[in-house]
């Protein structure tokens, strides 16, 4: 009899067969481990490079005509975590117990022990909650402190002086925004213009729990998707059709089912607010199918008001439900308008607006600044070019609320200048454009996170053995290679397919050990797709088995053709995807 294994153990049985077989397992084990940080093994290394190399062929290469990679680092100053709002508003309520000094995530406290769902409520409300119901500390019964904000952030010192701080970037959006014109300008200033990064982040988890699914450090995987609102449509063309939706309103309403919709509609209505958000989730949605989860296990679950980050106009997230913890979130959809570029504009100084031409030259009223450069250098002397460059950054508006100020003289970026040198005129004149901050529509994702998710829904049992049907295109060894029997006539010329495979690009593992049904065992546990078995009629016609993992059927072909055959049965491009 096949099939999954039981709810109530798979989850243990995934975690034993991830530590033997070496997918995962929590790292600094012999001193104890550390929670939220795991290691990943061998085949988990792989498992997790092939699902990121996936997510780059959708996200990235699929896209390629509007979409970049970039790398940027993970230590950031601390001013640009004060710009992005981190600083304030990266923060989990906290709550300790008073007796033992056991700390907890004060919402998650609340929920597992009332089972009411406080997602993204205060610490006010939530410690009302506590004082209510009269809540305790689990492990000792002791009182419990006031809730407060903790902030998630790793704190760090750039440099031998403790006054130049830094943190280990809680997401890898931040260091995309601030490159976003030296991005912009190399990709030939055009929008939309997609920047991609995957690489570590840390969060500073109060109480991670949940194995692989919340973790204090991880790979992250995103796009800042650079556009203007009211400019052309997605190439719908490319990804489009069904999203399961579950929309705040219906939540509000206390309605848990999700419904299936149109993409193109739930934009036109509103329903999705952003078309490029709905876009990206279309995109989410076949990458995710391809890890193994079908559609019917995934939906998009939006955010309520107050669960959303503070750069949000819109959140969807997109879960899945895997055994031991029910749905949980693969992917964040967030549309984070122009809040990040507008805010990095205000701290940095710098112009992060881009032109956007109009189809036809219109004649429009300005306001410009007009300076008296004969006043201002008998006021300025050397200094008045660095006035006037600094006064190409300052508005009309902000000059006219100078000038309203009593007194003969206006201080204007710095320099103390007399009015009678500056003045602000209307003009009528031709443009062919206008300056905007164009919207960011923001796809992420957790790689780690990934990895469990498709172990899940790999995991079945058939007799009394374990097979891993973990889709090819992500399987960390997709080839295995045995000699039929223990003979040295067959070892050898199994070597040397082992050896070409190798060569080619595959991974592979070769094994003589035991009976070839063992073998064949060993292989399905780690979930290779396809053995390669060299036998007796190898020696006479040079044909070879290919082992199916999932069916058990069997295929001879010549060792010429062994190298085609495979890239079309693990359905890859190229050897190297």
């Amino acid at each position: 009899m096949s099939g999954a294994a039981p709810l109530e153990d798979k989850y243990d049985k995934i975690v034993d067969l991830a530590k033997r077989r070496g997918f995962f397992w929590p790292s600094y084990e012999i001193y104890g481990g550390v929670a939220g940080l795991y290691d990943l093994g061998p085949l988990g290394a792989m498992l997790k490079n092939n699902i990121v190399n996936l997510w780059r062929e959708y996200f990235v290469l699929k896209h390629q005509d509007f979409v970049t990679e970039v790398e940027t680092p993970v230590i950031v100053p601390e001013v640009l975590l004060k710009a992005s709002g981190h600083l304030d508003h990266f923060t989990d309520p906290i709550v300790e117990c008073l007796k033992c000094g056991r700390k907890y995530r004060a919402d998650h406290l609340v929920e597992d022990l009332t089972g009411l769902k406080v997602e993204g409520s205060d610490a006010r409300e939530l410690d009302s909650i506590i004082r209510e119901r009269g809540l305790r500390c689990p492990q000792c019964g002791g009182d419990l402190s006031e809730v407060r904000a903790f902030n998630l952030l790793f704190r760090t010192t750039i440099g031998p002086y403790s006054s130049d701080v830094g943190y280990l970037r809680p997401e890898a959006a931040q260091g995309m925004f601030s490159a976003f014109r030296r991005v912009f300008v190399a990709m030939r200033e055009r929008l939309p213009l997609g920047v991609a990064q995957i690489g570590r982040v840390a969060r500073n988890e109060i109480s991670p729990r949940q194995g692989m699914v919340r973790l204090r450090e991880f790979t992250i995987m995103e796009v800042e998707f650079f556009h203007d609102p009211e400019g052309d449509d997605p190439p719908w063309d490319r990804f489009s059709g069904k999203l399961r939706l579950l929309p705040a309103e219906a939540r509000s309403r206390g309605e848990e089912k999700p419904f299936e919709v149109d993409v193109v509609e739930a934009v036109s209505e509103g329903m999705i607010k952003n078309k490029w958000l709905g876009y990206w989730m279309c995109v989410a949605r076949d990458f995710v199918k391809e890890l193994g989860v079908e559609y019917g296990e995934m939906y998009f679950e939006e955010k309520l008001p107050h669960e959303k980050a503070h750069y949000s106009a819109q959140t969807f997230d997109q879960l899945v439900k895997i055994s031991r913890w029910g749905w949980i979130e693969v992917s964040g959809h967030a549309y984070r308008t122009d809040y990040d570029l507008r805010r990095h504009m205000e701290f940095s100084g710098e112009d992060m607006t881009v032109f956007k031409p109009f189809k036809e030259p219109a004649t429009v009223e300005v306001e410009r600044v007009v300076v008296d450069k004969s006043v201002l250098g008998r006021a300025l002397g050397r200094s008045m070019p660095l006035f006037l460059e600094a006064i190409k950054r300052i508005g009309p508006d902000e000059v006219k609320r100078a000038l309203e100020s009593p007194g003969e003289t206006v201080t204007l970026a710095g320099f103390e200048v007399p009015k009678t040198a500056i003045r602000v005129v209307r003009e009528r004149e031709k443009v062919s454009g206008t300056r905007i901050v164009p919207h960011v529509a923001e796809p992420s994702f957790g790689a780690e996170r990934l990895v469990l998710v498709v172990l899940d829904k790999a995991y079945t049992e058939e007799e009394d053995r374990v097979v891993l049907r973990i889709p090819k295109r992500v399987a960390p060894v997709r080839v295995a290679v045995f000699p039929l029997l223990e003979r040295e006539e067959l070892a050898r010329v199994a070597r040397e397919v082992y050896a070409k495979l190798m060569k080619l690009g595959f991974t592979v593992i070769y094994d003589e050990s035991g009976s070839i049904g063992r073998r064949y065992a060993r292989a399905d546990e780690v979930g290779v797709p396809y053995a390669v078995t060299v036998d007796f009629q190898t020696l006479s016609d040079g044909t070879v088995t290919i082992r199916d993992r999932d069916t058990r059927q069997q295929i001879r072909v010549g060792l010429e053709e062994l190298h085609r055959r495979l890239v079309e049965l693990l359905g890859l491009a190229t050897v190297a995807l």
